[in-house]
């Protein structure tokens, strides 16, 4: 932690403090806010978690998930009220400000002091203080990391030890991404010792599927999934008619890219689809060749080295040709990575 004596100083007394993750929060997002917000009220601290949108129902289960507030008119007005109360926000699980859409601006134009925690390349440095590591695996890491840093491991309750356990389980995918080092290992462990439950969480997470969702799988792995074996990539897509023939709700294509670097000899895989007022785009790839640089440079997005996003403003079908077209480029890397 940057500053971390200005820091502990200024969480020695009771604050008023707002917790803000990313657009369309994932198990990491959600779980490190939510763990933060269980530490923050154990310090007697007023915790709030804003989300920018909602998130997938697969995460509902994550204690103090009733007390979120999302970003939608229902909300503004007692959000507004909060941001003018807030003494200090937590950016947790993004790099840039314009990650947040609508929230990005309050937090600027906030006088509360903000902090940091993340683990994405390149971010802004907005922040007053800053828990900010690339080689973190997770944001729940970072969180847990930082909690320690204050001296305050005991006041991780069982709450907060199941929600840092679950993002830290996921953005490892399951402790198999090669971003896992040693230090994930001892901080599951530690939390496991803290009260979570590794099963109950894996099993809520990986293994609480919608009859729709599976059927979805089915069909893109079946009938949209496209193998090009001389740029060893694959990847996928679906539109908007194709989401809504099948149900689709907030998360249910979480992870679907990830199938395509299971086929042997495959090192990108992406899945582009359609919302509402934009294409998104996420890369997945294997060893050396970097999807961050290829979404930031190409898709207006960005992330870690072998796991990104990205967005487009035109159409899916243009979106998928611009890509296309682009693999030339980036034919010889994709070929000579091991």
């Amino acid at each position: 932690m940057t500053n971390l004596s200005a820091f502990k100083a200024f969480l020695s007394s009771p604050r008023k403090v707002i917790i803000v993750t990313h657009y369309k929060p994932d198990a990491d997002a959600l779980g490190s806010s939510l763990g933060l917000f269980h530490y923050l009220r154990q310090c007697g601290h007023h915790a709030q978690v804003i989300t920018p949108s909602d998130y997938p129902a697969f995460l509902n289960w994550m204690p103090g998930n009733e007390t979120v507030w999302i970003d939608e008119p229902v909300n503004r007005d007692r959000i507004d009220a909060a941001f003018a109360q807030a003494e200090i926000i937590f950016c947790l699980d993004f790099s840039a400000l314009n990650r947040i859409n609508n929230l990005g601006e309050k937090v600027k134009q906030s006088k509360a002091k903000k902090v940091l925690i993340d683990h994405h390349l390149e971010p802004e440095h907005f922040a007053d203080f800053e828990q900010w590591d690339v080689n973190s695996a997770s944001t729940a890491g970072l969180v847990y990391e930082m909690i320690v840093e204050l001296g305050d491991r005991k006041k991780i309750t069982a709450d907060a030890a199941n929600c840092l356990y679950a993002g830290l389980m996921t953005d490892t995918g399951g402790f198999r991404h090669s971003n896992t080092r040693r230090e994930e290992f001892m901080i599951a462990s530690d939390l496991v010792s803290l009260g979570a439950d590794p099963s109950r969480v894996a099993k809520l997470i990986y293994d609480t599927n919608t009859l729709e969702r599976l059927r979805l799988m089915g069909y893109v792995l079946t009938e949209k999934l496209v193998v090009l074996p001389e740029y060893r990539t694959a990847y996928m897509t679906l539109s908007n008619e194709e989401l809504k023939r099948f149900g689709s709700q907030t998360g249910d294509t979480e992870g679907f890219v990830n199938y395509g670097l299971s086929i042997k000899d495959i090192r990108l895989s992406v899945m582009i689809y359609e919302r509402a007022d934009e294409i998104k785009l996420s890369f997945r790839s294997i060893g050396n060749f970097s999807v961050n640089d290829l979404a930031r440079k190409h898709f207006d997005g960005g992330g870690h080295k072998n796991a990104a996003g990205g967005s487009s403003k035109t159409s899916l079908e243009a979106t998928v040709k611009k890509f296309l077209d682009l693999l030339p480029d980036y034919q010889a890397s994709l070929l000579t990575d091991n």
